[in-house]
């Protein structure tokens, strides 16, 4: 029953304290507005409006609508500002999750400068270890995941950043450390250090060792890559991770690289997000950054096709 326009006119009659005044604030004819006021008085079946006091004044009833008023007409406004703001394309919600433990190393540089440059949208950043990003991306959850697993869904568009090479980093006194290449079978004595993920998202097994059948000598896992190198160095393992990770600890001389087969296996990293959403000017200046970020911080990189 109640209106925005009714909310509108008790403020105005509250705030301007007559009727003519009020009329004339809200571009109004007084006779206009005394008889919205009285429509509105049947429809409540209660008086608002006090007649028998000069000026007129509000009743009891009345300033309980006066008081929902300026609860709701702000928050409308501010909607209605956002509003404009999300179809000009400059605010808007971008909550992230990564599948991958070693993406850290670019994308909060790349956050960082978006942030910058779009101050309207909310970020939001999880890591998707524990989860499935993507049903959450499609229920809405999340706006954008970043893997290098995709999977065909009918309600996502996979972005590519950038491809790079999975390689196997070895001690520099490895009895490996003097292969240009190595084989599945050569892993089959070997302490294969990993991120805690499930084996069928860990592309050392899906892309290598699986196509020959071939175990490890036995698993290990760790959490962050620094540790993981630091097992490598010290002779606890091997591991199998995306070349531009490793790019520091070369310079240092602690790790030899191995490529895994003859042709080495790449992979492509994506940002997958809802096909509805894939136009939207702040995803689009997202992806640009992070491509932009990724090429000028990592190496071994490559465009994906």
């Amino acid at each position: 029953m109640l209106e925005i326009k009714h909310l509108e006119t008790l403020l105005a009659i509250r705030d301007a304290g007559s009727l003519q005044e009020a009329a004339e604030r809200l571009h109004y004819t007084q006779s206009a507005l005394s008889h919205q006021l009285r429509d509105l008085e049947v429809r409540l079946k209660t008086p608002l409006l006090n007649r028998r006091t000069r000026p007129a004044r509000l009743t009891t009833a009345a300033l309980r609508i006066v008081a929902l008023a300026e609860d709701v007409l702000p928050r409308m406004k501010a909607t209605e500002r956002e509003l404009q703001r999300l179809a000009a394309g400059r605010t808007g919600r971008l909550h992230l999750a990564i599948e991958c433990h070693s993406c850290f190393q670019w994308l909060m540089p790349a956050l960082d400068t978006f942030r910058q440059n779009w101050p309207d949208v909310a970020l939001d950043l999880s890591a998707a270890f524990s989860f499935a990003p993507l049903p959450a991306l499609v229920r809405g959850d999340l706006d954008v995941v970043i893997t290098s697993d995709p999977q065909p869904m009918d309600m996502i568009h996979y972005a590519p950043l950038f491809s790079y090479e999975l390689v196997l980093a070895v001690a520099k006194n490895s009895a490996l450390a003097g292969l240009h290449h190595i084989t599945p079978e050569q892993l089959a004595d070997q302490v294969l250090i990993t991120y805690p993920v499930e084996r069928q998202r860990l592309d050392v097994f899906t892309a290598f060792l699986d196509q020959e059948g071939i175990e490890p000598a036995a698993l290990r896992t760790a959490e962050l890559t620094p540790m993981i190198v630091q097992l490598v160095a010290s002779q606890r393992g091997v591991a199998a991770l995306p070349n531009w990770t490793l790019s520091e600890y070369l310079d240092q001389g602690w790790l030899h690289i191995c490529h895994l087969g003859e042709q080495g296996v790449w992979r492509t990293l994506y940002a997958a997000v809802r096909i509805e959403d894939a136009e939207s000017d702040y995803i689009r200046a997202f992806l640009t950054q992070a491509k932009e970020t990724c090429f000028g911080t990592l190496s071994g990189i490559k465009a994906a096709r």
